[in-house]
């Protein structure tokens, strides 16, 4: 069984770079934007070097749990590995900078869908809950995609402990590495035909999205309108993504 102990956290008198990038972040406009599309592009969290860094792990065995071939679970086409709780010191402290700023952001969704908002200030604290769950594998996943890859719309759930935000960084260069492969998500509307949008993901920015549905005004209030998001087909080149999920699986 794998190990979930938690590490305990580091003292720091100065942000990493990582945690300032997520810091400095224009988080009323971002916000805002996710208030309105339910997704939103952030800029740079990583840098070009630190993409490459990241993208050359995926052949390193020791950083990874699992390895899952969408193809095979009719996920679709490509491939994709989840970390082990030991992670790269960029998508650590990405993670844990992150959360914080996301956080009032799920509890005003929370407070609009009449939801319990219960998500603890702290993010080891919101995933020892995790574990106490049942929820103990880590859910960070390194993404790989070649020609005629692509993944099919879904949600990355993994039981009852759901955070409503999830992050996904762009380690490759849209129109340079890969074209095709824009990022895909679709919005089920109340008695109306269902929203997609598109987005290509420039190299090292982030971009916020709901992990499950989010609140749309109705004429009772407030409604929760399902999302699911996947990846267009790769036509050519590879593309790879970090994706940051804030609830262990």
């Amino acid at each position: 069984m794998e190990r979930t102990t938690m590490p305990a956290p580091t003292v720091r008198s100065e942000p990493t770079p990582w945690a300032a990038r997520a810091t400095a972040q224009n988080w009323p406009a971002l916000t805002a934007e996710l208030d309105e599309h339910g997704h939103a592009l952030m800029g740079p969290l990583l840098t070009p070097d630190e993409c490459h860094e990241l993208a050359d792990l995926y052949d390193s065995e020791q950083h990874f749990r699992s390895t899952i071939d969408m193809a095979r679970h009719r996920f679709g086409s490509g491939q994709y590995r989840y970390f082990t709780h030991d992670l790269p010191a960029p998508v650590r402290e990405l993670r844990a900078a992150l959360y914080p700023k996301l956080l009032p952001i799920a509890q005003d969704w929370a407070i609009r869908l009449r939801r319990p908002g219960t998500w603890p200030p702290r993010l080891d604290d919101w995933l020892a809950q995790c574990h106490q769950a049942g929820q103990e594998k880590s859910s960070q996943i390194l993404l790989r995609y070649g020609p005629g890859d692509w993944n099919a719309l879904h949600r990355d759930l993994f039981g009852d402990m759901i955070f409503p935000l999830q992050v996904v960084i762009g380690l490759d260069t849209p129109g340079e590495d890969y074209t095709g492969g824009e990022f895909l998500m679709v919005e089920q509307r109340p008695r109306a035909q269902s929203r997609g949008s598109a987005v290509a993901l420039p190299q090292g920015h982030g971009l916020i999205f709901t992990t499950r549905d989010r609140p749309i005004r109705s004429v009772r209030g407030w409604s929760a309108a399902p999302m699911r998001h996947g990846v267009s087909t790769v036509r050519s080149g590879h593309r790879r993504t970090l994706g940051l999920v804030f609830h262990d699986a």
